[in-house]
């Protein structure tokens, strides 16, 4: 990935690559898609890509990762990222009672985001060591940038691409926005969080898998749900209270996973359990 080759350049470490430098870029489906459906008046489009690709990142992807290999937490990631996660989903649920995600609300979440910015970079900042990783590909920084602005380019029409023909599913199933926006538009915007989370897990880096898929999650709701909201106030469907609920309980459990036996871990076992929960929801949010 050309955002990882930049970053390593600089020599900063994976757990923060992950929570930042990948999960900013493989979260940047969401967010063209995001502003494209916002731009569009198209608001169930928006929330349920963003709520939808969370699920799908913490139930499918990382429970698909802990069956290739067990997931190792850190102290940082138990006790800081993960209540992180948490206390997004709760402002979340918080500002959405009214039924609408306001543009002053959405000041809020963009500054929780340069929060978690903050602290990822000073986290980088205190890492006293750097495990070189074994690549075989030296990829120059002119390279990476330039592949990253092309990636950009392609993602601003495939946003638009996203949007028009999901409007056109749902009239033609004759289904609502919002399982669109939950289920084909979700499972495909999180592609780019389930191939490089499993890459990471066979190669052996949990770390970059796992601060992938928190990071991915954070930035979703904090940064894209604000930007969204920001250009244009986003009218929130009550019928989402639910997602957001398993959401929250997805968020607690990962939570638990490291303080249970097998301790700092994420087992095959747990992550079984997420990936039945996911195939569950999926089937109760298509055929309910």
């Amino acid at each position: 990935m050309a955002q990882v080759g930049i970053a390593r350049k600089f020599r900063i470490p994976d757990i923060i690559i992950g929570l930042t430098i990948v999960s900013i870029g493989t979260s940047m489906p969401e967010l063209f898609v995001g502003i494209t459906s916002s731009l569009r008046n198209a608001p169930d489009i928006s929330v349920g890509n963003v709520i939808g690709s969370n699920i799908c990142n913490l139930l499918l992807i990382l429970g698909s990762t802990a069956l290739i290999k067990d997931i190792k937490f850190h102290q940082n990631t138990k006790y800081i990222e993960l209540p992180f996660l948490i206390l997004t989903n709760l402002v979340l649920f918080a500002l959405v009672q009214d039924g609408i995600l306001s543009q002053k609300e959405s000041c809020l979440l963009i500054f929780l985001f340069g929060c978690f910015l903050v602290y990822t970079y000073v986290s980088s900042k205190k890492e006293k060591t750097f495990e070189e990783q074994n690549t075989s590909k030296k990829i120059s920084i002119i390279k990476s940038v330039f592949y990253v602005i092309i990636g950009v380019i392609a993602l601003k029409y495939g946003g638009e691409f996203v949007v028009d023909n999901s409007k056109n599913l749902a009239v033609l199933f004759n289904v609502s926005d919002k399982i669109i926006g939950c289920t084909i538009i979700a499972i495909g915007t999180s592609l780019p969080e389930l191939v490089t989370s499993i890459i990471s897990a066979k190669k052996g880096n949990t770390d970059l898998a796992l601060g992938n898929i928190i990071g991915s999650n954070i930035f979703n709701i904090l940064l894209i749900l604000g930007t969204s909201s920001f250009i244009n106030t986003i009218h929130f469907n009550s019928s989402y209270n639910l997602e957001i609920i398993i959401l929250y309980i997805a968020s607690i459990l990962l939570f638990l996973f490291p303080h249970l036996p097998k301790k700092d871990y994420m087992s095959k076992i747990e992550g079984f359990l997420f990936l039945i929960t996911y195939f569950v929801y999926m089937m109760f949010t298509i055929f309910a």
